[in-house]
């Protein structure tokens, strides 16, 4: 029997990848300059009107015939990765145009009635069809209930992400744990206020106060601590814990010297997030704190107005004086929520391990 070790049949060569077609370099350009035309064409001839409809259909276009344009040219997989990269681009503009928008809309609306003696003065005794008055005792009420809720909600979150994370996470009160936290997440911030104000104030007697207001601020500022802290202590490498515990360190030193210091510039983050998310809450506050026009150090006894509901009760009153002092509000809450980012990012970075 003899074996036939003849030439096989060669498969046929796989075109050179290098030269297959592909879309001239500045095809988004030229795709992006037909939409335009096109808009501005649908523009006079149809009911589309307006920059935000112009903008719209111009993109619609733009993404659809390049889109086409690269199915021709390129093929199937080609196209599907452009429209992707598109999408992608889309929703990071919109998302980038509508903030632009806001602090824009903010700063020229409320940098008249913005200036040091709206910084110092409160509204006692100024009526709202007047000009006058200022943001001080809604400022100094802000930072105190802020405050209190960090110092609550900050080492409560954290030291729950940790349990989750390093210890019981997988236990049955880790779940539960979890569970909870995933509940408190979607609690509209209303029903915080209700909870606080049924619980705090009418059944336990206490009244209403700054307190009460950050306590509310605490039940939506944990769900946020806890959730952000657990995924950046989720992304430290395992490695460094198995070389500590190999030099025969204690767990707990070891997330306190290794583990936290690595995570917490994301921690720091998380933690900038849940301030700014209760920062500009009003619903709970008008429950818990109630409105006041006096300014009021103690936040644990009395009404203590807030820079949100500074903002509600001026907007309220719809005069032209309460309405420009509303926008010099909503422009010094933004500015506040900056300063504490900004804060906090260098506190991070001191903290930060070094690196060679």
């Amino acid at each position: 029997m003899s074996v036939d070790l003849g030439t096989r049949p060669v498969a046929p060569q796989q075109g050179n990848p290098l030269t297959v077609k592909t879309l001239p370099r500045f095809a988004a350009i030229y795709a992006a300059i037909v939409g335009v035309a096109v808009a501005l064409l649908l523009n006079v001839l149809t009911s589309v009107q307006g920059v935000a409809g112009t903008a719209v259909v111009a993109a619609l276009v733009f993404a659809a015939g390049q889109t086409v344009w690269s199915f021709m040219v390129e093929g199937r997989r080609h196209a599907v990765d452009r429209l992707a990269t598109t999408l992608v681009y889309a929703a990071f503009l919109a998302a980038l145009v509508a903030l632009i928008a806001i602090l824009a809309v903010t700063v020229v609306k409320g940098i008249d009635a913005l200036n040091v003696e709206f910084l110092q003065r409160s509204m006692r005794n100024v009526s709202p069809q007047k000009q006058g008055g200022g943001i001080y005792h809604a400022l100094i009420g802000t930072i105190e209930q802020v405050l209190i809720a960090a110092l609550i909600a900050v080492p409560a979150g954290i030291l729950t992400a940790i349990y989750l994370v390093e210890y019981g996470g997988r236990g049955r009160l880790g779940k539960a744990i979890s569970f909870f936290v995933d509940v408190m997440t979607g609690i509209p911030s209303i029903i915080a206020g209700l909870f606080i104000y049924t619980f705090w104030v009418l059944t336990l007697g206490f009244q209403r106060s700054g307190f009460a207001g950050a306590l509310a601020l605490v039940i939506l500022m944990i769900p946020v601590v806890v959730r952000s802290t657990e995924e950046m202590l989720k992304i430290v490498p395992n490695e460094l814990r198995e070389a500590s515990y190999a030099l025969g360190i204690p767990k707990w030193k070891t997330i306190l010297r290794i583990v936290l210091p690595t995570a917490i510039g994301g921690i720091i983050t998380g933690v900038m997030l849940a301030v700014a998310r209760v920062a500009g809450e009003t619903a709970p506050l008008l429950l818990t704190t109630f409105l006041s026009q006096s300014i009021n150090y103690d936040a644990f006894s009395g009404p203590q107005a807030s820079l949100p509901t500074f903002v509600w009760d001026q907007i309220s009153s719809g005069t032209g004086a309460s309405l420009s002092r509303a926008w010099a509000g909503a422009l010094v809450l933004i500015v506040f929520v900056m300063i504490l980012y900004l804060g906090a990012r260098i506190v991070a970075k001191f903290f930060a391990p070094k690196s060679e």
